[in-house]
């Protein structure tokens, strides 16, 4: 949590929000976050409450997109945001609008940054799902869009970069000397989990924390090293000598980890995209015997619908589904029983006024201490 006496400097300027239309209930989950924040420290620090617009029921600024016949699009910011800390929230992932896609969202975002530029003290931007952050690394001819983008966008004028659980957090080598911070979640799950009441123990003899594959080892690492329960990782051997559908077809599944049997599970991963590697890895664990299986992960796109994950369900392969409210989630996704919701408002409430103070944001980043906490060690 934000400790209060880091909020004793005063601001670094006025903040101010634009969350772009692909994200608006997340940021105004975000405002009023901030709001409710600031009117408790405000009442203790009076220094704080004398600041002229410190205290507000809203820092949203609002903005619309003027297009002509072409298609052409510009950005118009709808109100000063001259001297202010700016923080722009975007979600290039949301497909709630047909037909829009990443690259569309990243363009809109590039508009909104060049209206702003100029007039904000300071620009800061929150993209939880970084853009293009799969394409990370280059094995024949391909483009490599993730580094192009964040080069792209410091050039235009951005001071911090947020992000959470980055595909390849190494990525920020790209721009080795500007800012961009990569938060995790595991606080966050862990948290909602035990709210949760699934009826999992936090024990080293009834618990296993699984990855799907060599990709999220990291991870399932720290959740491992920081609950005090073993891991596993399932290792998909594929055909690389052929492609169906854009993906080499697996010959065999092979799981590196101890006995599971009886065991509960919780499957760590960064991403659900057409689901295919959550329920194939749900599928093997009960094929060892595994007891309640739980997956908590990031970003769930679904790509591929639901359809799948209701089968999956009903055959019993997994008990739940946790997934934040970084990226759009469809209501058709919301009333299914599997799913969960993970808030991160409060979590990117709190770093924003951290960042906004100048303050550290350690605690915020490093969650270790936060989870024992929860865990009562």
């Amino acid at each position: 949590m934000l400790k209060e006496q880091y909020l004793e400097a005063l601001p670094v300027a006025p903040l101010k929000i634009i969350a772009m239309d692909n994200c608006t209930e997340l940021g105004h989950q975000i405002d009023t976050a901030i709001s409710d924040f600031r009117k408790q420290f405000a009442k203790k620090n009076t220094m704080l409450r004398d600041i002229s617009g410190y205290v507000c029921d809203s820092y949203k600024a609002g903005y619309h997109m003027d297009a002509i016949l072409t298609g052409e699009r510009q950005a118009v910011i709808e109100e000063s945001i001259r001297g202010t800390d700016l923080f722009i929230i975007t979600d290039v992932v949301n497909r709630s609008t047909a037909g829009v896609s990443p690259d569309e969202h990243f363009q809109d975002l590039k508009r909104i940054i060049s209206a702003c530029h100029g007039s904000a003290k300071r620009i800061n931007l929150i993209m939880p799902y970084l853009y293009q952050g799969r394409f990370t690394s280059r094995r024949n001819l391909e483009s490599l869009d993730c580094a192009i983008a964040l080069k792209h966008i410091i050039s235009m004028g951005i001071n911090n970069i947020i992000t959470f659980d980055a595909h390849e957090p190494r990525i920020q080598n790209a721009i080795p000397i500007q800012g961009i911070d990569n938060f995790p979640t595991s606080f966050q799950f862990i948290e909602a989990i035990i709210n949760g009441n699934e009826g999992i123990s936090f024990n080293k003899d009834m618990l296993r924390i699984v990855s799907p594959d060599i990709g999220g080892m990291g991870r399932v690492v720290f959740y491992s090293s920081i609950l005090g329960v073993d891991m596993g990782m399932f290792y998909i051997r594929k055909d690389y000598s052929t492609t169906v559908n854009g993906e080499h077809p697996v010959v065999a599944v092979e799981f590196l980890g101890g006995d599971i049997a009886g065991k509960d599970v919780i499957i760590v991963d960064d991403i659900i995209e057409s689901g295919a590697s959550l329920i194939s890895t749900a599928r093997e664990l009960k094929k060892r015997g595994a007891g309640r299986v739980i997956a908590a992960v990031t970003f769930g796109l679904f790509t591929g619908g639901l359809e799948e994950f209701d089968k999956a369900y009903d055959e019993g392969l997994f008990q739940r589904i946790y997934v934040t409210n970084l990226t759009y989630c469809s209501d058709e996704l919301k009333n299914r029983e599997y799913y969960k919701m993970v808030n991160m408002s409060n979590q990117i409430a709190e770093i924003m006024m951290a960042v906004n103070h100048d303050a550290p944001v350690k605690e915020l980043t490093d969650q270790s201490g936060l989870i024992n906490e929860l865990l009562g060690r």
